[in-house]
Protein backbone atom coordinates (compact mmCIF):
# COMPACT_ATOMS: atom_id res chain seq x y z
CA UNK A 1 0.00 0.00 0.00
CA UNK A 2 2.79 2.43 0.88
CA UNK A 3 4.19 2.44 -2.67
CA UNK A 4 0.98 1.53 -4.54
CA UNK A 5 0.16 3.57 -7.65
CA UNK A 6 -3.38 2.21 -8.02
CA UNK A 7 -5.65 0.52 -5.48
CA UNK A 8 -8.71 -1.60 -6.24
CA UNK A 9 -11.30 -2.40 -3.58
CA UNK A 10 -13.14 -5.69 -4.11
CA UNK A 11 -16.34 -6.34 -2.14
CA UNK A 12 -17.87 -9.61 -1.02
CA UNK A 13 -20.51 -9.36 -3.77
CA UNK A 14 -17.67 -9.25 -6.35
CA UNK A 15 -18.07 -5.54 -7.19
CA UNK A 16 -14.77 -3.73 -7.71
CA UNK A 17 -13.97 -0.03 -7.33
CA UNK A 18 -10.93 2.13 -8.00
CA UNK A 19 -9.89 3.71 -4.70
CA UNK A 20 -8.21 7.00 -3.86
CA UNK A 21 -5.55 6.89 -1.16
CA UNK A 22 -6.30 9.81 1.17
CA UNK A 23 -3.18 9.17 3.21
CA UNK A 24 -1.19 6.64 5.17
CA UNK A 25 0.67 6.47 8.46
CA UNK A 26 3.80 4.28 8.38
CA UNK A 27 4.14 4.35 12.18
CA UNK A 28 0.86 2.49 12.72
CA UNK A 29 0.63 0.85 9.27
CA UNK A 30 -2.80 2.39 8.64
CA UNK A 31 -4.02 3.81 5.31
CA UNK A 32 -7.32 5.49 4.47
CA UNK A 33 -9.05 4.81 1.11
CA UNK A 34 -12.07 6.45 -0.49
CA UNK A 35 -14.35 4.94 -3.15
CA UNK A 36 -17.39 6.33 -5.00
CA UNK A 37 -20.16 3.77 -4.44
CA UNK A 38 -23.64 3.21 -3.00
CA UNK A 39 -25.43 0.37 -1.19
CA UNK A 40 -22.26 -0.59 0.64
CA UNK A 41 -22.29 -3.18 3.42
CA UNK A 42 -21.46 -1.89 6.91
CA UNK A 43 -20.18 -3.34 10.17
CA UNK A 44 -20.61 -2.31 13.80
CA UNK A 45 -17.50 -1.06 15.57
CA UNK A 46 -16.72 -2.17 19.10
CA UNK A 47 -14.61 -0.93 21.99
CA UNK A 48 -11.30 -2.82 22.37
CA UNK A 49 -11.05 -1.56 25.96
CA UNK A 50 -14.01 -3.80 26.85
CA UNK A 51 -12.14 -6.92 25.69
CA UNK A 52 -10.81 -9.40 28.21
CA UNK A 53 -8.19 -12.08 27.79
CA UNK A 54 -10.04 -15.28 26.85
CA UNK A 55 -12.84 -13.54 24.92
CA UNK A 56 -13.68 -15.20 21.55
CA UNK A 57 -12.67 -13.46 18.31
CA UNK A 58 -13.13 -14.11 14.59
CA UNK A 59 -10.58 -13.09 11.94
CA UNK A 60 -11.67 -12.67 8.30
CA UNK A 61 -9.30 -12.29 5.37
CA UNK A 62 -7.82 -13.90 2.27
CA UNK A 63 -4.95 -16.08 3.49
CA UNK A 64 -2.85 -17.26 0.54
CA UNK A 65 -5.58 -15.87 -1.76
CA UNK A 66 -8.48 -17.86 -0.27
CA UNK A 67 -11.05 -15.07 -0.09
CA UNK A 68 -13.53 -14.57 2.76
CA UNK A 69 -11.84 -17.07 5.06
CA UNK A 70 -12.94 -16.96 8.70
CA UNK A 71 -10.82 -18.33 11.56
CA UNK A 72 -11.73 -18.41 15.23
CA UNK A 73 -9.66 -17.92 18.37
CA UNK A 74 -9.46 -16.05 21.64
CA UNK A 75 -7.81 -12.88 22.91
CA UNK A 76 -4.41 -14.03 24.17
CA UNK A 77 -3.19 -10.68 25.51
CA UNK A 78 -3.81 -6.95 25.26
CA UNK A 79 -1.49 -3.97 24.89
CA UNK A 80 1.35 -5.93 23.30
CA UNK A 81 4.32 -3.83 22.17
CA UNK A 82 6.33 -5.30 19.27
CA UNK A 83 9.87 -4.33 18.19
CA UNK A 84 9.63 -1.50 15.69
CA UNK A 85 5.94 -0.91 16.48
CA UNK A 86 6.19 0.76 19.85
CA UNK A 87 3.24 3.09 19.19
CA UNK A 88 0.59 0.39 18.66
CA UNK A 89 -0.79 -1.52 21.70
CA UNK A 90 -1.58 -4.70 19.74
CA UNK A 91 -4.34 -7.18 20.54
CA UNK A 92 -2.74 -10.64 20.54
CA UNK A 93 -4.92 -13.57 19.48
CA UNK A 94 -4.51 -17.23 18.59
CA UNK A 95 -6.89 -17.01 15.61
CA UNK A 96 -5.19 -18.57 12.56
CA UNK A 97 -3.76 -15.64 10.57
CA UNK A 98 -1.52 -16.12 7.55
CA UNK A 99 -0.10 -13.99 4.70
CA UNK A 100 -3.14 -12.43 3.03
CA UNK A 101 -5.01 -11.82 6.29
CA UNK A 102 -3.38 -8.42 6.86
CA UNK A 103 -5.90 -5.60 6.68
CA UNK A 104 -8.84 -7.89 7.42
CA UNK A 105 -11.21 -7.28 10.34
CA UNK A 106 -11.05 -8.91 13.75
CA UNK A 107 -14.56 -9.39 15.17
CA UNK A 108 -15.50 -9.77 18.81
CA UNK A 109 -17.89 -12.50 19.98
CA UNK A 110 -20.89 -10.18 19.60
CA UNK A 111 -20.10 -9.32 15.97
CA UNK A 112 -18.36 -5.97 16.38
CA UNK A 113 -15.08 -5.08 14.68
CA UNK A 114 -12.53 -4.50 17.41
CA UNK A 115 -9.31 -4.65 15.40
CA UNK A 116 -7.48 -4.90 12.08
CA UNK A 117 -5.32 -8.00 11.62
CA UNK A 118 -1.78 -6.78 11.00
CA UNK A 119 1.05 -9.17 11.87
CA UNK A 120 2.03 -12.66 12.89
CA UNK A 121 5.05 -13.91 14.81
CA UNK A 122 6.49 -16.94 13.08
CA UNK A 123 9.77 -18.75 12.44
CA UNK A 124 8.30 -20.39 9.33
CA UNK A 125 6.37 -17.55 7.67
CA UNK A 126 3.05 -19.25 8.47
CA UNK A 127 0.69 -19.35 11.43
CA UNK A 128 2.21 -20.49 14.73
CA UNK A 129 -0.44 -19.33 17.19
CA UNK A 130 0.70 -15.71 17.56
CA UNK A 131 -1.33 -13.10 15.67
CA UNK A 132 -1.54 -9.36 16.32
CA UNK A 133 -4.28 -6.86 15.48
CA UNK A 134 -4.35 -3.06 15.57
CA UNK A 135 -7.12 -1.95 17.97
CA UNK A 136 -9.95 -0.30 16.03
CA UNK A 137 -9.89 2.82 18.24
CA UNK A 138 -6.24 3.36 17.22
CA UNK A 139 -7.21 2.97 13.54
CA UNK A 140 -10.11 5.43 13.92
CA UNK A 141 -7.84 7.98 15.58
CA UNK A 142 -5.46 7.80 12.61
CA UNK A 143 -8.36 7.86 10.13
CA UNK A 144 -9.79 11.07 11.60
CA UNK A 145 -6.40 12.79 11.41
CA UNK A 146 -5.80 11.73 7.80
CA UNK A 147 -9.29 12.77 6.66
CA UNK A 148 -8.89 16.16 8.34
CA UNK A 149 -5.28 16.97 7.42
CA UNK A 150 -3.99 14.31 5.02
CA UNK A 151 -1.53 12.94 7.57
CA UNK A 152 -1.25 11.58 11.10
CA UNK A 153 0.86 13.09 13.86
CA UNK A 154 2.29 11.42 16.95
CA UNK A 155 3.55 12.88 20.20
CA UNK A 156 7.15 12.55 21.35
CA UNK A 157 8.46 12.73 24.89
CA UNK A 158 12.14 12.40 24.00
CA UNK A 159 13.40 9.61 26.24
CA UNK A 160 15.04 6.24 25.85
CA UNK A 161 13.36 3.78 28.19
CA UNK A 162 13.93 0.20 29.21
CA UNK A 163 11.81 -2.40 30.92
CA UNK A 164 12.17 -2.82 34.67
CA UNK A 165 12.93 -6.24 36.13
CA UNK A 166 12.77 -7.21 39.78
CA UNK A 167 16.45 -6.46 40.37
CA UNK A 168 16.20 -2.94 38.98
CA UNK A 169 12.94 -2.32 40.83
CA UNK A 170 14.52 -3.26 44.15
CA UNK A 171 17.53 -1.03 43.41
CA UNK A 172 15.21 1.97 43.02
CA UNK A 173 13.09 1.07 46.05
CA UNK A 174 10.04 -0.09 44.10
CA UNK A 175 7.96 -3.04 45.28
CA UNK A 176 6.97 -4.12 41.76
CA UNK A 177 8.76 -3.89 38.39
CA UNK A 178 6.02 -1.69 36.89
CA UNK A 179 6.64 1.42 34.82
CA UNK A 180 9.18 2.68 32.30
CA UNK A 181 12.78 3.25 33.42
CA UNK A 182 14.33 6.33 31.81
CA UNK A 183 17.89 5.55 30.73
CA UNK A 184 18.46 8.62 28.56
CA UNK A 185 16.84 12.05 28.07
CA UNK A 186 17.25 13.68 24.65
CA UNK A 187 18.53 17.28 24.63
CA UNK A 188 15.95 19.98 23.84
CA UNK A 189 13.09 17.48 24.15
CA UNK A 190 9.77 17.61 25.98
CA UNK A 191 11.25 15.32 28.63
CA UNK A 192 14.24 17.61 29.19
CA UNK A 193 11.98 20.66 29.51
CA UNK A 194 9.79 18.79 32.02
CA UNK A 195 12.79 17.92 34.19
CA UNK A 196 12.97 14.17 33.60
CA UNK A 197 16.33 12.56 34.44
CA UNK A 198 18.02 9.21 33.76
CA UNK A 199 17.06 6.90 36.61
CA UNK A 200 13.50 8.21 36.83
CA UNK A 201 10.78 5.58 36.62
CA UNK A 202 7.59 6.82 34.95
CA UNK A 203 4.78 4.95 36.73
CA UNK A 204 1.66 6.83 35.55
CA UNK A 205 0.61 9.02 32.62
CA UNK A 206 -2.45 11.18 33.22
CA UNK A 207 -3.27 9.03 36.23
CA UNK A 208 -3.18 5.72 34.30
CA UNK A 209 -0.70 3.15 35.62
CA UNK A 210 2.00 1.81 33.30
CA UNK A 211 2.81 -1.87 33.58
CA UNK A 212 5.68 -1.80 31.07
CA UNK A 213 7.91 0.49 29.05
CA UNK A 214 5.91 -0.37 25.92
CA UNK A 215 2.79 1.07 27.52
CA UNK A 216 4.49 4.46 27.78
CA UNK A 217 5.40 4.42 24.09
CA UNK A 218 1.79 3.63 23.13
CA UNK A 219 0.26 6.35 25.31
CA UNK A 220 2.70 9.04 24.18
CA UNK A 221 2.74 7.97 20.53
CA UNK A 222 -1.05 8.11 20.24
CA UNK A 223 -1.18 11.59 21.78
CA UNK A 224 -1.01 14.73 19.65
CA UNK A 225 2.08 16.97 19.56
CA UNK A 226 1.55 19.95 21.84
CA UNK A 227 -0.62 18.02 24.27
CA UNK A 228 0.18 18.41 27.98
CA UNK A 229 0.57 15.15 29.91
CA UNK A 230 0.83 14.62 33.65
CA UNK A 231 3.62 12.21 34.64
CA UNK A 232 3.98 10.44 37.96
CA UNK A 233 7.68 9.75 38.41
CA UNK A 234 9.50 7.65 40.99
CA UNK A 235 12.72 9.46 41.91
CA UNK A 236 15.03 8.88 44.89
CA UNK A 237 12.50 6.48 46.48
CA UNK A 238 9.49 8.80 46.35
CA UNK A 239 6.83 9.81 43.82
CA UNK A 240 6.81 13.27 42.26
CA UNK A 241 4.53 14.89 39.67
CA UNK A 242 5.82 16.45 36.44
CA UNK A 243 4.06 17.98 33.45
CA UNK A 244 5.36 17.67 29.89
CA UNK A 245 4.23 19.31 26.64
CA UNK A 246 4.79 16.72 23.93
CA UNK A 247 6.90 17.34 20.85
CA UNK A 248 6.41 15.67 17.48
CA UNK A 249 7.62 12.19 16.59
CA UNK A 250 8.51 13.59 13.18
CA UNK A 251 11.40 15.41 14.84
CA UNK A 252 13.14 12.21 15.95
CA UNK A 253 12.16 8.59 16.44
CA UNK A 254 11.29 7.43 19.94
CA UNK A 255 13.86 4.89 21.11
CA UNK A 256 13.26 1.77 23.15
CA UNK A 257 16.31 0.12 24.76
CA UNK A 258 16.49 -3.30 26.45
CA UNK A 259 21.44 -3.87 27.98
CA UNK A 260 45.50 8.06 37.90
CA UNK A 261 45.39 4.47 39.12
CA UNK A 262 42.34 2.35 38.85
CA UNK A 263 40.49 2.17 42.14
CA UNK A 264 38.54 -0.89 43.29
CA UNK A 265 34.74 -0.83 43.34
CA UNK A 266 34.48 -3.05 46.42
CA UNK A 267 32.10 -5.98 46.26
CA UNK A 268 30.88 -4.87 42.82
CA UNK A 269 34.01 -6.32 41.26
CA UNK A 270 34.91 -3.17 39.32
CA UNK A 271 38.19 -1.33 38.85
CA UNK A 272 37.30 2.27 38.02
CA UNK A 273 39.06 5.54 37.26
CA UNK A 274 37.92 9.06 36.31
CA UNK A 275 37.74 9.87 32.61
CA UNK A 276 40.35 12.18 31.11
CA UNK A 277 39.39 15.05 28.82
CA UNK A 278 39.78 13.11 25.57
CA UNK A 279 37.76 10.18 26.92
CA UNK A 280 34.95 12.47 28.06
CA UNK A 281 34.86 14.08 24.63
CA UNK A 282 34.87 10.72 22.85
CA UNK A 283 32.10 9.29 25.04
CA UNK A 284 30.19 12.62 24.87
CA UNK A 285 29.70 12.73 28.64
CA UNK A 286 30.59 15.36 31.23
CA UNK A 287 31.30 13.01 34.14
CA UNK A 288 31.70 9.31 34.75
CA UNK A 289 34.11 6.54 35.66
CA UNK A 290 35.80 4.26 33.17
CA UNK A 291 35.59 0.51 33.81
CA UNK A 292 39.18 -0.74 33.58
CA UNK A 293 38.64 -4.25 34.94
CA UNK A 294 35.53 -6.21 35.80
CA UNK A 295 34.92 -9.37 37.83
CA UNK A 296 32.49 -10.86 40.32
CA UNK A 297 28.88 -9.55 40.49
CA UNK A 298 29.42 -6.80 37.91
CA UNK A 299 30.84 -9.25 35.37
CA UNK A 300 27.98 -11.70 35.94
CA UNK A 301 25.50 -8.86 35.43
CA UNK A 302 27.02 -7.98 32.04
CA UNK A 303 29.21 -4.94 32.79
CA UNK A 304 32.11 -4.83 30.32
CA UNK A 305 35.61 -3.37 30.27
CA UNK A 306 35.43 0.00 28.53
CA UNK A 307 31.93 0.84 29.80
CA UNK A 308 31.56 4.29 31.32
CA UNK A 309 29.74 4.22 34.66
CA UNK A 310 27.50 7.30 34.83
CA UNK A 311 25.26 6.71 37.86
CA UNK A 312 24.43 4.29 40.65
CA UNK A 313 20.80 3.92 41.73
CA UNK A 314 19.95 7.00 39.68
CA UNK A 315 22.58 9.29 41.25
CA UNK A 316 25.39 10.58 38.98
CA UNK A 317 28.90 9.49 39.98
CA UNK A 318 32.10 11.50 39.76
CA UNK A 319 34.34 9.55 42.13
CA UNK A 320 34.90 6.05 43.46
CA UNK A 321 34.13 7.36 46.96
CA UNK A 322 30.50 7.82 45.91
CA UNK A 323 30.35 4.16 44.92
CA UNK A 324 31.84 3.10 48.23
CA UNK A 325 29.29 5.12 50.22
CA UNK A 326 26.43 3.32 48.45
CA UNK A 327 28.03 -0.07 49.08
CA UNK A 328 28.53 0.74 52.78
CA UNK A 329 24.73 0.54 53.18
CA UNK A 330 24.99 -3.16 52.15
CA UNK A 331 22.25 -3.09 49.49
CA UNK A 332 20.95 -6.35 48.05
CA UNK A 333 21.38 -4.96 44.55
CA UNK A 334 22.32 -1.75 42.76
CA UNK A 335 21.35 -0.30 39.40
CA UNK A 336 24.29 0.97 37.34
CA UNK A 337 23.76 3.38 34.47
CA UNK A 338 26.49 2.81 31.89
CA UNK A 339 27.40 4.35 28.56
CA UNK A 340 28.35 1.71 26.04
CA UNK A 341 29.10 2.70 22.47
CA UNK A 342 27.07 5.89 22.82
CA UNK A 343 23.99 4.15 24.25
CA UNK A 344 22.91 4.44 27.88
CA UNK A 345 21.45 1.40 29.66
CA UNK A 346 20.70 0.46 33.25
CA UNK A 347 22.22 -2.80 34.46
CA UNK A 348 20.95 -4.38 37.70
CA UNK A 349 23.74 -5.95 39.76
CA UNK A 350 22.68 -8.40 42.55
CA UNK A 351 25.02 -8.21 45.53
CA UNK A 352 23.41 -10.58 48.02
Amino acid sequence: MRDAKEVTVKLGDRREFAAKVLGSDPLTDIAVLRIEASDLPTVRLGDPKQLSVGDPVLAIGAPFGFEQTATQGIVSAKGRSLPGDAVVPFIQTDAAVNPGNSGGPLFSGNGEVIGINAQIFSHTGGYQGLAFAIPIDVALNIKEQIVATGKAQHGRLGVTVQTLNQGLAESFGLKRPDGALVSQVMPDSAAAAAGLKPGDVITHVNGEALTSSGALSSVIGMSAPGKKVELTVWRERKAIELQATLGSAADKAVQLADGGEAAPGGQLGLALRPLNGNERQQAKVETGLLVERVAGPAQRAGIERGDVLLAINGKPVESVEQIKKVLETKPKSVALLVNRGGNQIFVPVPLA
